[in-house]
């Protein structure tokens, strides 16, 4: 436990970091994360260039990273059928909200990220609990976080999901597919899935298209000590993310895939922000020729 004088140090820094411009306080979180700094005017890896889409979003990133209002993109492209169910969206959560909420279900909030509470047994919290919680997430100026500049659009605003399940009853795997020139016919794709995602161990492996295990690790997660085999939607889960991903040069798809059938997770523009490690880090380079 720190000692008081190095907690006001600590509070101290981290309110100086507050007031660096966007440029430069992402510019040192790139140099403290991935070990150099970036090259904002040529940018080459893949890093950098996701960087730079941080600190001059597209306009219509907004509308499509907020987690409420992508499921109308979401439905005109694709359909309903893709949506993972909408509980309740309420202007205010209330205890007559949460009363009618069902006995198991997701707590979310639209924007920003790791913002979930997956509830399986309601009768096991409190509807205070959860009041707490998503006030904290609400408070959340997500943009201040890592400066990913169309988070500043968002309304916050917390909602409620059927909560999915596989078929051993346990929270699906999250297919993040990385989708490059998904405005050509064969766009080039990536998928990182992310296993046990709620769990002490979460595990993160990338495949291919094919569903070649690659030697690639990104951000904090541990690669598999053995792939896991291809699932049996694997040409659906390409086909949707394709799809999703047709209007854009460079977008990441998140899907979930349980028992056969494919649910919509989100679009991400700006992965990491921009500052998420990448091994070997040839890949950070290689990942880079991808993206104009």
């Amino acid at each position: 436990m720190p000692h008081p004088p190095d907690a006001i140090i600590r509070r101290m820094k981290d309110s100086a970091k507050q007031l660096l411009p966007d440029a430069i306080f992402l510019s040192l979180l790139h140099r403290k994360e991935i070990g150099r700094f970036p090259k904002l005017l040529r940018p080459t890896t893949f890093n950098e260039k996701i960087l730079l889409r941080s600190l001059r979003p597209d306009p219509r990133y907004g509308a499509l990273t907020d987690k409420l209002a992508v499921r109308d993109y979401v439905r005109e492209k694709i359909g309903d059928k893709f949506l993972v169910p909408l509980l309740s969206a309420p202007e205010v959560f209330t205890q007559a909200v949460f009363d009618a909420l069902p006995d198991a279900f997701v707590m979310k909030a639209n924007h920003g990220s790791s913002f979930v509470e997956v509830v399986r047994d309601k009768s096991e919290r409190s509807f205070e609990q959860l009041q707490l919680l998503a006030s904290r997430w609400m408070s959340t100026d997500f943009y201040r976080v890592a400066r990913e500049r169309h988070y500043r659009q968002i309304q916050p605003r917390i909602f409620f999901e059927h909560l999915l399940l596989d078929e051993r009853g346990q929270i699906p795997a999250d297919y993040k597919v990385h989708c490059f020139g998904g405005q050509s016919s064969k766009p080039k794709m990536f998928i990182v899935v992310i296993s046990d995602r709620f769990s002490d161990h979460p595990r993160g492996d990338v495949y291919d298209a094919q569903w070649n295990h690659l030697d690639v690790g990104i951000g904090p997660y541990a690669r598999s000590a053995a792939p896991e085999p291809p699932p049996h939607n694997l040409p659906l889960i390409l086909e949707t993310a394709a799809t999703l991903a047709h209007d854009f040069n460079y977008v990441r798809v998140d899907l979930y895939a349980p028992n056969n059938d494919v649910y919509f997770g989100e679009l991400t523009f700006t992965p990491g922000a921009g500052v998420v490690p990448m091994r070997p880090d040839c890949v950070d380079f290689e990942w880079g020729l991808l993206l104009p």
